[in-house]
Order: C-alpha cells, then sequence, then structure tokens
C-alpha cells in the first residue's frame, strides 16, 4: 500500500509539473466546450512526452468530470465522430491487402482499422486515477447508448479496453473480514446486490463468525474498490431458502466441522465493468482456496436467485401455450394473482408441484430466439460449468425475490471433477447439467417458445435502482 501510495505521488508531481509547461487553462464549467476537448484530445494523440502527456490526460479527465448530460453525450458523440479510424489510411491499406496480401499487409490493415479513439482511451489512463475516471466514463456511457445506439461502436472499443486492462492476472483475491479497512466494508455494504444488507450489525453477522468467509477481486489501481465479490457460509447442509443462511439466531459451524461451502450471493460492484467477466475466475480461485484451508470441505454448492422466472411464467400464462402451461397447471395458476397467496399454507402446498414443475422446464428447455438458456443467472453458473442440483420452493420471501421468481431459489452444485465437462457442454452445444430428479420434473415433450433473452450479467447482480428503493 505504501509503494502504491509513493508511486502515485510521483505522478500526481509529474503531471503537476507537465500542467505548468503546458500552462492549461481552467478545467470544466463553462470552458468545457466540445471545440476545447477536441483540441485537448488531438494534442494528446500527438504528444510525445511523458509529462506533457500526463498533464494533457489529466486536464481532459478533470473536465469530464465536470461535465453536465448535455456535454456528456456530446464528449461521447465526440469519440464517435472524430476519433473513428483514419479512413484514408484504412482505404490503402485495404487496397494493399487486396493487391498483395502478405502478413504484412495484414498488419497494416489491423492497425489502420483500429479507431483512434482507442489509443486515446489508453493515453487518458495515463493519469493519475486514470482508470477509475474511465470506468466512470464507461458507466455513463452505457447510461447514454439505451437512448443512442450509435455509441456501441465507442463502447465496444472501451469494453475491448477493460478486458485486457482487467485481465484475471492483474487482479489480486483478497479474504475480506470484519477487520478490513472500515472504507471498503462500507463499499460491500453498499455494493451488495443480491440480499441486501441493513447496516453494521448485519454485516457483522456476515463476516465475523468462523463459518463466514467474503473474498474480492481488487485491481492494483483500485486498491480500495472491490471489483466483485462473493460471500460465502460454511455449512454442514445444503440449504433449501436463505433463512437458513442467514437467520439471526443460528448457532456457528466450528469451520473445522463444516462440509458444505454456500455462495449464497455475487456482487458486482462497478457498473461501468459490465460485460467484463470476473465472477467465473473468483468462483473457481475461491472454491481452490477454501479447499487448500478446509480439506473436509465436500460441497461447493450455490442458493441463486431466479430473476426471470416470474416475466418468464407471466409471458407463458398471456400467450395461453399449451405447449409450456396446459389447461390445469393455467388452473393452478390462478392462485398467483393472489397477493396474498404465499401466506397462505393450503394454497402454497396446492402451487408447489406446479411451479417446480414449470421451474424445471425453464430452465432445461426453455431457450431465447438465439437459443440461450433464458435465465441470466443460469447461464453464468452453468457457463461456469456448475450442476443445476435443486429447486427451491419458496426459498426468499422477500419483495424483491417474491416479485421476480415468485420466492424461488436454486442450488448450483460446483462438483470440482465435472467442472470442465459441464462447462464444455454448455459451450458447445448448449447442454444444460442437471441431477436427476431436476429432469424428472421437465419432459422433453414439454418444448416453451423462444423467449426475449435478458441482460447477460457477470455475476448474480440483476438488482435495478428500483428495485433497490423497493426492498428498502
Amino acid at each position: 500500500m505504501n509503494g502504491t501510495t509513493f508511486f502515485s505521488d510521483m505522478l500526481q508531481a509529474i503531471t503537476e509539473r507537465g500542467r505548468r509547461v503546458l500552462s492549461l487553462g481552467p478545467r470544466g464549467g463553462a470552458g468545457a466546450n466540445m471545440e476545447a476537448i477536441e483540441k485537448a484530445c488531438e494534442s494528446l494523440l500527438s504528444s510525445r512526452g511523458e509529462a506533457s502527456g500526463m498533464a494533457l490526460a489529466k486536464d481532459i479527465l478533470d473536465r469530464w468530470q465536470h461535465f453536465d448530460q448535455t456535454q456528456g453525450r456530446d464528449f461521447m458523440m465526440l469519440l464517435l465522430d472524430r476519433f473513428g479510424p483514419d479512413t484514408e489510411r484504412l482505404e490503402r491499406a485495404i487496397d494493399a491487402y487486396r493487391a498483395e496480401p502478405t502478413p504484412r499487409a495484414l498488419l497494416e490493415l489491423h492497425t489502420a482499422a483500429e479507431p483512434r479513439r482507442q489509443e486515446l482511451i489508453r493515453r487518458l489512463n495515463l493519469a493519475p486515477q486514470g482508470i477509475s475516471i474511465l470506468v466512470r466514463m464507461r458507466e455513463a456511457l452505457l447510461d447514454l447508448k439505451a437512448d443512442e445506439p450509435e455509441l456501441a461502436a465507442v463502447d465496444a472499443d472501451f469494453a475491448h479496453l477493460f478486458t485486457s486492462w482487467f485481465n484475471r492476472g492483474f487482479l489480486m483475491l483478497m479474504p475480506i473480514s470484519w477487520s478490513t479497512p472500515a472504507d471498503i466494508l462500507e463499499k460491500v455494504i453498499r455494493y451488495e446486490a443480491v440480499h441486501q444488507i441493513d447496516g453494521w450489525d448485519e454485516l457483522r453477522r456476515r463476516l465475523k463468525p468462523e463459518d463466514r468467509r467474503c473474498f474480492a477481486f481488487f485491481h492494483p489501481q483500485l486498491v480500495d474498490e472491490p471489483l466483485i465479490f462473493v460471500e460465502v457460509a460454511l455449512m454442514k447442509d445444503v440449504p433449501a431458502t436463505i433463512a437458513d443462511v442467514l437467520q439471526e439466531d443460528r448457532a456457528p459451524v466450528p469451520a473445522q466441522d463444516a462440509t458444505t461451502a454456500v455462495f449464497y450471493s455475487i456482487s458486482n460492484c462497478q457498473a461501468g465493468l459490465r460485460g467484463v467477466s470476473f465472477g467465473n475466475f473468483l468462483i473457481k480461485q475461491v472454491v481452490e482456496d477454501l479447499h487448500r484451508e478446509l480439506p473436509r470441505l465436500a460441497t461447493f454448492v450455490t442458493l441463486s436467485p431466479v430473476p426471470g422466472f416470474a416475466a418468464w411464467l407471466e409471458g407463458e400464462r398471456r400467450a395461453n401455450a399449451p405447449e409450456t402451461v396446459d389447461a390445469a397447471e393455467r388452473e393452478r395458476l390462478e392462485a398467483l394473482d393472489d397477493p396474498e397467496w404465499a401466506d397462505k399454507p393450503d394454497v402454497a402446498t396446492h402451487l408447489k408441484p406446479v411451479m417446480t414443475a414449470l421451474a424445471a422446464r425453464y430452465f432445461l428447455r426453455a431457450r431465447t430466439a438465439g437459443g440461450k438458456v433464458v435465465d441470466p443467472v443460469a447461464r453464468f453458473h452453468l457457463g461456469n460449468g456448475a450442476r443445476l442440483d435443486r429447486i427451491n420452493f419458496l426459498a426468499d420471501r422477500s419483495p424483491r425475490a417474491m416479485r421476480q421468481a415468485h420466492g424461488l431459489m436454486v442450488n448450483y452444485l460446483y462438483k470440482l471433477e465435472d467442472i470442465e465437462a459441464n462447462h464444455e457442454a454448455f459451450a458447445a452445444r448448449g447442454e444444460v447439467a442437471a441431477a436427476q430428479k431436476v429432469r424428472r420434473l421437465a419432459p422433453a415433450s414439454r418444448m416453451p417458445r423462444p423467449a426475449p433473452v435478458s441482460g447477460e450479467p457477470a455475476d448474480e447482480s440483476t438488482r435495478t435502482k428500483d428495485d433497490k428503493e423497493l426492498s428498502r
């Protein structure tokens, strides 16, 4: 940490010296017009000096941080329109490759095709705390992209560079405990996106007992900002409800007696890194570390949400599709229209068999128009090589879980010797690894219609801003 601070101070000193040499004007505010920003960006691309380049990068990023919403949009459109590929160079490279397709001509074509904004983003990263600001910049870009789809080209360049900068080889896996610095613990409370943490007392219950673990990935340039973290419960059995894991009055299990590690919450912390996958590396590394620390651990399993189930089921009910939901099931499902159905034991008992059967069809048979498994969390764990092991009825009674999944949760089993085979079968052929008890619930003859695809997260974090407010 001291070495990092010294290096940051040195970069800051070099940058300030460069600013004095360049005599850069005021940052942000009314002076942050696009003509001045474009000129600064062109100067940065042509700069050869280390100090001047860092000073220019810092000046541009400082100005960006003062932008209002309109200026932020204009800046992204500037990157799109003025900092794409050098078209004249690209056309020459295309002609040269067509005339003589040599490796050298191909290299020139590859270089010419790269948008100039990629090099601009690389140089912006030279500024002190540059990578942190660029992550926030992409977060703003993702919000803009919903209304400005042409900005997908700019986002592709950010994502391409971030995939390299946040490569697993650069990430540090660190445990988070009750003795971790308070500023990081505050961020765990803030970033928890699956099961909300209501204050410090609840955080203590998740971190301090000997049968609780938490691990996070950090980047060397973001030492106080977790990228993604996973919360783990050490238990003697596979839990069927989230209450089994989080109940306040539970008796802690001595760590050496635990046989099951339960991954019950995975939260991606940086919205600007959406689509840059860390979760698969995180789980596999944590499994290895826990197995090394506690050799008695024999079972590694999740207790995961099913965020797309309720919307899918509502679509099937509205579609009146007998190939998915037959008449008898449709009649039973009318009970879901009563907001209090889960509090009525006889109604819940009546619904359980049809709900678990439909959930099995949802996981095993339902596909998007592109042939993908519908549920985003399922795509994540199945893609990592896990097996769908059990469907748990009314496992989470929180308002959010009832709204998104009618209270369903599932266990995905990470069996070390099967992970690679499961991953290959899912990636290559779309095959879902599932326990026989789950397969028996979904006969192959019941084939649901293709469903719209939802976004693919890099973890189990699917909470929106509205969800956060509703669950408070």
